[in-house]
């Protein structure tokens, strides 16, 4: 995420996001499943997050060339809302797809999609105008780039010096990372952990549930555009300033995805664990109208590199997250508890909730919507 921050930053985000998905589609393509070439088939997985990486930190540099800040929360939220989209139809189809034509079908498609999304970038995206080339005469009528340019988006000029120890030291960064990290711990344990729920606490499989199974996912990417239209509308309108309106989005999100997280272990019913899990996702989507967007308020000509700084963070809680939730389960099954039960799930689900809480405080106390980084 780091590099492909600075990447973005020294060769422009189009080419490094182009170039991450050309990658990550080649090597699903080719992804084998043979079980005797277990090796092979773990660099590959390996190289897709390599290629991963590049994306999102891309995105927001991308973002922050082109978007004015009037339109900020709403183009990153619907931008990201896509992945969620993304999921929700995955959870649809590829149960039935893995039945039908294997496991292997699933990578085919994906590579397929890729592809097909970088043809359509490769045609119809275009860089920013360049701020460190030498003066030269303007034409008399501007190009729709230039206008799209002098809208309101930040182009840095890619020679500058990017000031890493500021960021690495700044307490509002800080609480972007903290909140990243959370988002993703809740957001990774339920998708790695949920269907196993289903299939222990309440003895139901993915493919018994049908299109219910999806409506988690579903529900971020409705609540995850919710956040950006209400975002833009209080900042636009004034009705609060940028700080206080990201502050109460992301303190709304976190607070009530905690609490629903505290529910969902409570309710026997396949319906009530759904309905839980949409709010708490829809709810944690809902709060990137906050700590999401505040890259681009903070270091708009370093979004990318923020980013990349912040999202290391959030990768790095799916790694922890999953393995910490199979410890407290492996720990009690040693203790001779019944996994069926879903008073065992309880740690689980209330391990992300307490981070939610933490880190909507940590956001209320450091964040800041004001730039400070020039």
């Amino acid at each position: 995420m780091i590099p492909g921050g600075w990447a973005a930053q020294r060769i422009g985000g189009r080419r490094v996001l182009l170039l991450s998905f050309v990658l990550w589609s080649m090597i699903c393509g080719l992804i084998p499943l043979d079980p005797n070439r277990v090796t092979i088939l773990v660099l590959s997985r390996l190289f897709v997050g390599v290629a991963q990486g590049f994306i999102f930190p891309a995105i927001h540099t991308v973002l922050a060339q082109w978007v004015p800040p009037q339109e900020r929360s709403r183009s990153v939220s619907l931008t990201t809302s896509g992945m969620y989209l993304g999921a929700a139809c995955g959870m649809l189809f590829f149960p039935s797809l893995v039945k039908h034509m294997g496991p292997q079908s699933v990578f085919f498609v994906e590579a397929v999609l890729g592809a097909a999304w970088s043809v359509i970038w490769l045609k119809f995206s275009s860089d920013p105008p360049r701020t460190d080339l030498p003066k030269v005469s303007m034409p008399k009528v501007p190009s729709r780039d230039m206008i799209k340019a002098q809208a309101g988006g930040v182009v840095a000029p890619r020679t500058v010096k990017i000031p890493w120890r500021r960021i690495i030291f700044s307490l509002p960064v800080w609480a972007i990372v903290v909140n990243n990290f959370t988002f993703h711990y809740a957001l990774y344990v339920l998708m790695n952990w949920l269907p196993t729920y289903f299939e222990l606490g309440l003895k139901l499989s993915l493919q018994d549930m049908g299109s219910s199974k999806m409506l988690p996912y579903f529900n971020m990417f409705i609540f995850s555009n919710i956040g950006g239209v209400v975002a833009d509308h209080l900042i636009t309108r004034r009705i609060l300033s940028v700080t206080k309106t990201r502050k109460l989005l992301n303190t709304i999100g976190f607070i009530v995805s905690a609490f629903a997280l505290m529910a969902l272990p409570l309710f026997s019913t396949p319906s009530g664990t759904v309905m839980c899990s949409a709010i708490s996702l829809g709810f944690l989507a809902l709060g990137r109208a906050g700590f999401a967007v505040n890259h681009m308020d903070v270091a708009p000509k370093f979004a990318g590199i923020v980013m990349g700084v912040s999202n290391t963070a959030g990768t790095l809680a799916g790694i922890v997250g999953v393995g910490l939730t199979g410890n407290i389960l492996e720990a009690a099954k040693a203790s001779n508890k019944d996994l069926t039960d879903s008073e065992t799930w309880k740690t689980v689900f209330f391990v992300p909730a307490y981070l939610c809480i933490f880190s909507s405080v940590i956001f209320l106390i450091f964040s800041t919507g004001e730039k400070i980084f020039e």
